[in-house]
């Protein structure tokens, strides 16, 4: 439970099997309850404009609005709640698509329970779904299309990137998260996060997600890397 009350999460899918297993997963949990449910992107938007919600789980590909165009519609909001993109492997490019439209990170939709409650938690406290063991597995599948940039889009890394920073980066492109980066470093997660902070800034990434699509396209981290990792 949150000093505010349970965390408020909307589920939009089209397949309403799986919306109903979400919901009981989710709301066997004391801290989140399902409070919007919608079947499509268009259906999502008017309920989530309505009802207040935290965090909201957004499948890609829906009848009458897609999920990328509803997360996009939402990230413009004043007050836009956090948005996990549900994906399966055949969907990459839609991921990517849906994380420059606003997206706070992605989920596979055979993860695990408790992966599913950790990534609305994670989100819930501002920062990206990128560290769990789906994204990982589906970072091996969209890896060659973020390294895939040509050579003149490809950012650099900025410079004002200290040592240390660049190495935590390339970490959280691993898919590592604070605390593997801070048993990694032999740091403490405080300091993990500060430099997290500095890297987002420096690379110009507005938040977690972001920092590892530049990494790749700036090739500090190759798809190769991953599979032998």
């Amino acid at each position: 439970m949150t000093e505010s009350g349970p965390i408020r999460v909307g589920l939009v899918d089209d397949q309403q099997l799986v919306r109903a297993g979400f919901r009981m997963v989710i709301d066997s949990q004391p801290d989140m309850s399902v409070v919007v449910e919608a079947a499509d992107g268009e259906q999502g938007l008017r309920e989530l404009t309505r009802v207040p919600v935290d965090v909201v789980l957004m499948d890609v590909q829906m009848p009458n609005m897609d999920g990328i165009e509803a997360t996009r519609r939402l990230a413009a909001l004043e007050l836009s709640p956090k948005v996990v993109v549900l994906t399966t492997f055949d969907n990459d490019e839609y991921v990517l698509a849906a994380i420059s439209a606003g997206a706070s990170g992605f989920l596979l939709k055979d993860a695990q329970p408790e992966e599913l409650l950790d990534a609305v938690r994670t989100v819930y406290r501002g920062d990206a779904v990128i560290a769990a063991r789906s994204t990982r597995r589906l970072l091996q599948h969209v890896g060659p299309i973020l390294a895939g940039a040509t050579p003149v889009a490809r950012p650099q890394l900025p410079e004002a990137l200290t040592k240390r920073e660049v190495e935590v980066l390339e970490a959280m492109a691993h898919g590592l998260s604070n605390g593997e980066i801070a048993a990694k470093f032999f740091v403490s997660e405080a300091t993990v996060k500060t430099h997290v902070g500095r890297v987002l800034s420096k690379t110009g990434s507005r938040d977690r997600v972001q920092a590892v699509v530049f990494a790749y396209q700036a090739g500090l981290v190759r798809p190769e890397d991953l599979l032998r990792g």
